[in-house]
């Protein structure tokens, strides 16, 4: 029987439509969703193609994530991504070399910066402040990467409340000393904690206490009295928790008890005296001295650093201006003040300068070690109240042992 090759062969068991085999599909009498394709008795059914196929974009290598665009005063509408692109700035920093996965696209970023804490602490490992905050805009900041404006305000405000405490009352100013210690060991003792220690907090606050009142009415004796036992008092409280870990949290404890609540009890022994108030001016004015000389020579002269693995912002030439500043002021405050030679004011600018700068130095080793920045986030623009005790509790020491030689009571 001979087939009528303009008949449509009828669908059978198995047997494709021809545009289904070519990948065409059918009309709204299919189940495509086209328009119908126009019979045509000699050619058979024509399809009409309305738009050319798409070709694909060719492969470029891996991309990285694309930025997303920002808004600017001449483009408010939202348009496709590819016109938005064209038309709408971004924020994007300078061209580097991306490694890792993104490599390949301009604006993937760059590997960053091999530290304990990469969050935390690559601006003061590479020098250069933060590029941006959590809310996208600028921020005034210094060298270290610090709220500037939030820190000045922040130093007067503790000047102030010094001064007050000590030329209105000297007794308040004990309290203040005392707030203070115990701020900074749970500060201190948090800080430990992240690093894997448990150091017992109750037994080191009790015995701070101790050795202030005990400074305050018995003197050197009794600092050293009260710290024993606070040692004696830790031991004991860390039996409690079993011997798994025991010598590392009592270390810990140990190191708490001796470097906050010890070194500020000289701070009281310095107060002690009818003229206490003198002696404590003279301790902390010869300190912020010694920051502030050198903050000024390291920004102005600092080539060479100092511990460039501790701490990079320190150089050699902010320990000259240090010494400096502390020289000269404790030359002045000791011979006008206390009518002391002229020698020990130098001994004693050189001697607080040294410390100052060693103290500060041996915090941010142990911050480093247990990977922070900052002790704490109590005070804007400085990070803890630890964070700004650290060159004042060692130079308590030194400036009680060497007022007691060239400023006797």
């Amino acid at each position: 029987m001979t087939r009528d090759p303009h008949r449509p062969e009828p669908l059978g068991s198995g047997r494709q439509p021809a545009r289904s085999r070519a990948g065409i599909a059918d009309g709204p009498g299919g189940k495509g969703e086209g328009p119908a394709p126009r019979q045509d008795p000699d050619t058979g059914p024509l399809v009409r193609i309305d738009q050319p196929p798409v070709p694909p974009r060719p492969a470029v290598g891996p991309r990285g994530p694309r930025p997303l665009p920002v808004a600017g005063p001449e483009t408010n509408d939202l348009r496709r991504d590819d016109e938005r692109r064209e038309a709408v700035p971004m924020q994007v920093g300078p061209a580097v070399e991306a490694r890792g996965p993104g490599a390949g696209h301009e604006n993937a970023p760059a590997d960053a910066p091999l530290t304990a804490v990469p969050d935390a602490l690559g601006a003061e490992v590479t020098g250069e402040p933060p590029q941006d905050t959590p809310s996208g805009a600028a921020r005034a900041v210094g060298r270290a990467g610090r709220d500037m404006a939030a820190a000045v305000g922040v130093g007067l405000a503790l000047g102030a409340v010094v001064f007050a405490t000590l030329l209105l009352w000297r007794p308040s100013f004990l309290a203040v000393v005392t707030a203070a210690v115990l701020i900074s060991v749970f500060e201190l003792s948090g800080a430990l904690e992240k690093g894997g220690h448990r150091p017992p907090r109750t037994p080191v606050l009790v015995g701070a206490v101790a050795m202030a009142a005990l400074a305050w009415t018995r003197g050197p004796s009794g600092l050293v009295i009260a710290f024993l036992l606070t040692v004696f008092a830790v031991l004991l409280w860390r039996l409690g928790d079993g011997p798994v870990g025991y010598l590392r949290d009592a270390s810990a404890a140990v190191f708490v008890a001796l470097y906050v609540p010890l070194l500020a009890g000289f701070a009281v022994l310095l107060l002690a005296p009818d003229d206490g108030a003198a002696r404590v001016l003279t301790f902390i004015g010869t300190v912020v001295c010694s920051d502030v000389g050198g903050f000024a020579a390291g920004v102005l002269f600092g080539k060479h650093p100092l511990a460039r693995t501790v701490s990079p912002k320190k150089s050699w030439e902010g320990l000259a201006g240090s010494v400096a500043a502390c020289v000269l002021i404790g030359t002045l405050l000791i011979t006008l003040v206390f009518d002391g030679p002229w020698w020990g004011g130098v001994l004693f600018g050189v001697a607080i300068a040294v410390t100052a700068t060693l103290g500060d130095l041996g915090e941010s080793l142990i911050k480093r070690d247990l990977g922070i920045k900052d002790m704490g986030d109590l005070l804007p623009g400085h990070g803890g109240l630890m964070d700004r005790m650290d060159s004042l509790l060692p130079s308590a020491a030194v400036a009680w042992l060497i007022l007691s030689m060239v400023a006797p009571v």
